[in-house]
């Protein structure tokens, strides 16, 4: 099916030679002379067309009728119809004044089928080949597509493919074509090695990057396949977890992943150059613009000499400055880190530039991407808006709130030109993915038993970005329906406002004798005052009663037995500089918290909680947390209601047994509660030397607290007020089932009369 062509300089040619049995030509020296010498060509024949007209072969020879017998037009001719891809051989012989062209018709594809594929489906890999039917079949054109397939197979973690393409004749030059394909098994990572590091060891690299060794825990994963692409994503995870720790020489020389002959697994060497550690030294801000002082913007700058360099945080000083610069009015500024690097004493000093920026405004926000989504629930997340001037910083920080919003798989952005010098479009793709869960889950706490649920949630509701959620708990001791619906930009503005409507009944006749039942409803409204700092409101409007009451319990219980009404306003301030929401390293969090009852209703109070924690990272890995919290009620004309009440024990006081701790009827043994309550822990997380991915972690701790005032009082009640503490140690685990924490905690001050509790379980799973 393919052609030879051969040309012999010196007056004798033959041309046309093509792989056709009984096609080929052999001329005698006199007849090639006879043929050079022709003077024109009387008549072109074309032969063997079947869907080709003859004239249509004819037009694309680089010869016509009357031209004389020319052996490079000829040899150009032959070409011409090579290229135009419809023929698999051609051939032109001389007969006599007639020029006869031969060609052998390439088929046409009447059918493309995949044979053998079972982890990707025929509709991915119809949508990677170029071959379609009714379109000519070429050989390089197969040729591609099978490497095409191959690379689908290699990107999904399958190296050990193959795949043969087979023809199958039909009638009238038509052919079906059939990929007939062995997916082999998942490459797999083998091993993952690291040469030159001497700071962090193999087993802690293995944590930063994405790709991970092959074990038999990782069913639910695809990263321990072979990736390339994961491999180049993996090289930046090291670059910035060295550079964000004082490590600004750091490279990664080389990446190479060695195939074993069996093609099933990898094996995986970074070749890394840690270079010098440096800490920062010093730290300048050079102000270039009129009207703006230095004094204005040191108090962005949260490093300090002598701290490990950071990439991250200069670029997070960058941001800061950006927006600080704009809120005093500069709209067009740039900030540029200027670093000078002290190798000997291993420090670097960072000056932060401030200078005038390009006079660019926003001409346009396009947005694509969007099916379910609403534009103006994307257009309503940028900190910029059309004829605003432009802002890297800010653009940035809109792709993350995007990113924050959990409804996008992906969000990229582009600047662009605009219909001026001076003008900018940015435009934004975004990848939608599912909003929608149903949940099933069970488990086991120590403070309610087992435990079993169901949860039905949309993050995005109607494509307007709403949430709205139903949740049924059912356990041993508690059970609980939730119906809440949260509004993100209430009256289009930056305020989350929504409702919850729930039901709560609670067994607490082993802690207190008495059974409980909570029906109510709550609106709320929060919005931010600054990038940490935010508010929050809530009314509540809740029915409780208390039942069952044991003949024998206390008589401070059995006086309240019966239904209240509380209607109660809430207002909480919480200022949040932690590094994480989840698994914080570094910051702090503190709020305070007011609440009123006694605006209709029978309860009346008022309740203050201030709380607070903060985060340090003594090493990698080894968080050391301090946590506190106080509470104090007060009755407004009236005594504290039994249910508002602080109680001690259990999740806020470890070793105590929930309720375990506080005010109680040693008589009736009926826990109590107390009017204030201060609590507080200190805790070290580290490491347990497993594989990351696991989330499984260890913990030191010790808690202290105390709560009492108890009013009424009676005979048999105790109310010390006195101070508890206990120690212990605990692990922690982000199973794929579910969190899991398990605590063995023991009192080392404590009363006569508080229950203890060793062991502590919290264990959930959805599935």
């Amino acid at each position: 099916m393919g052609r030879f062509l051969r040309f012999i300089v010196g007056g004798v040619f033959a041309v046309g030679l093509g792989q056709f049995p009984g096609m080929g030509m052999t001329l005698s020296v006199a007849e090639a002379t006879e043929l050079a010498q022709a003077s024109v060509i009387g008549e072109i024949v074309v032969e063997g067309t079947q869907r080709i007209e003859p004239d249509t072969v004819k037009s694309y020879l680089l010869i016509r009728e009357g031209d004389s017998f020319d052996a490079q037009r000829l040899d150009r001719s032959l070409k011409s119809l090579f290229a135009t891809g419809l023929f698999a051989d051609v051939s032109v012989e001389r007969q006599g004044d007639r020029l006869v062209v031969k060609v052998l018709e390439n088929p046409v594809i009447n059918r493309i089928a995949f044979e053998g594929n079972d982890k990707v489906t025929n509709e991915d890999l119809e949508a990677e080949v170029t071959l379609r039917p009714r379109v000519i079949y070429t050989r390089t054109k197969v040729q591609n597509d099978v490497k095409r397939i191959l690379t689908l197979y290699r990107r999904n973690g399958r190296f050990a493919v193959s795949v043969d393409p087979k023809v199958i004749q039909l009638p009238q030059n038509r052919i079906d074509l059939v990929y007939e394909i062995s997916e082999g098994s998942l490459t797999q990572v083998e091993s993952i090695r690291f040469v030159g590091n001497k700071t962090y060891s193999d087993r802690r690299l293995r944590e930063v990057i994405r790709t991970k060794e092959s074990e038999w825990w990782r069913f639910l994963s695809r990263d321990d396949t072979y990736d390339p692409d994961r491999l180049t994503f993996d090289r930046e995870l090291l670059r910035r977890f060295y550079l964000s720790d004082g490590f600004a020489d750091f490279r990664v020389t080389s990446a190479l992943a060695e195939l074993t002959a069996d093609r099933k697994d990898f094996f995986v060497t970074f070749t890394v150059d840690e270079g010098t550690r440096y800490a920062f030294g010093e730290i300048e801000i050079d102000v270039r613009l009129r009207g703006l002082t230095k004094e204005q913007l040191v108090d962005v700058i949260e490093v300090e000499t002598g701290d490990w360099y950071d990439i991250s945080a200069v670029d997070d000083i960058v941001d800061g400055l950006t927006n600080r610069v704009g809120e005093l009015g500069q709209a067009f500024v740039n900030v540029r880190p200027r670093v000078n690097r002290d190798r000997e004493k291993k420090i670097i000093d960072v000056t932060f530039e401030v200078v005038e920026g390009p006079r660019t405004f926003v001409e346009r926000i396009d947005i694509s991407g969007n099916i379910r989504t609403l534009d103006k629930v994307i257009r309503r997340e940028f900190q910029i808006v059309e004829g605003d001037a432009f802002n890297s910083s800010k653009l940035r920080r809109s792709r993350q709130r995007l990113q924050n919003l959990g409804f996008f798989e992906k969000v990229t952005m582009e600047q662009t030109p605009g219909s001026a010098p001076d003008k900018a479009v940015v435009k934004v793709d975004v990848t939608e993915k599912s909003t929608g869960s149903i949940t099933l889950g069970a488990g086991f706490s120590s403070s309610v038993g087992l435990v079993g649920d169901i949860g039905i949630t949309e993050n995005n509701l109607l494509g307007r970005g709403q949430k709205l959620a139903l949740s049924l708990q059912i356990a041993s001791t508690r059970s609980e329906i939730d119906l809440s619906f949260t509004e993100p930009y209430f009256l289009d503005r930056e305020i989350r406002a929504g409702f919850d409507v729930f039901h709560v009944t609670q067994d607490l006749q082993d802690t207190s004798s008495y059974d409980l039942k909570r029906t109510g409803l709550a609106v709320r409204a929060g919005y931010p005052v600054t990038n940490h700092l935010r508010q929050d409101w809530r009314y509540g409007f809740a029915k409780s009663s208390i039942g069952d009451v044991d003949s024998s319990a206390s008589t401070l219980i059995q006086a309240v037995e019966g239904t209240r009404y509380k209607s109660d306003v809430t207002h909480t301030i919480q200022y949040d500089r932690r590094d994480s929401i989840t698994t914080p390293t570094d910051g702090y969090l503190v709020s305070l918290s007011t609440s009123v009852a006694g605006l209709g209703g029978d309860v009346r109070s008022l309740q203050n909680i201030v709380q607070g924690s903060k985060y340090y990272e003594l090493a990698d890995q080894y968080v050391l947390s301090f946590g506190g919290r106080a509470g104090y009620i007060v009755g407004l004309g009236d005594d504290v209601d039994l249910l508002d009440r602080f109680h001690l024990g259990g999740d806020n006081l470890r070793g105590f047994a929930s309720r375990g701790s506080g005010p109680r009827d040693t008589a009736t043994d009926d826990a109590l509660g107390g009017e204030w309550i201060y609590t507080g822990t200190v805790e070290l997380g580290f490491p347990l030397g497993l594989p990351a991915e696991l989330g499984i972690g260890g913990r030191v701790f010790t808690d202290v607290g105390s709560t009492g005032g108890l009013s009424p009082v009676n005979s048999t009640t105790e109310d010390s007020g006195s101070l508890r503490m206990s120690a212990g140690i605990g692990m922690s685990w982000n199973s794929p089932f579910g969190p899991l924490g398990l605590d063995v905690g023991f009192p080392i001050i404590e009363e006569s009369y508080d229950k203890k509790e060793t062991f502590r379980v919290n264990f959930g799973t959805r599935f």
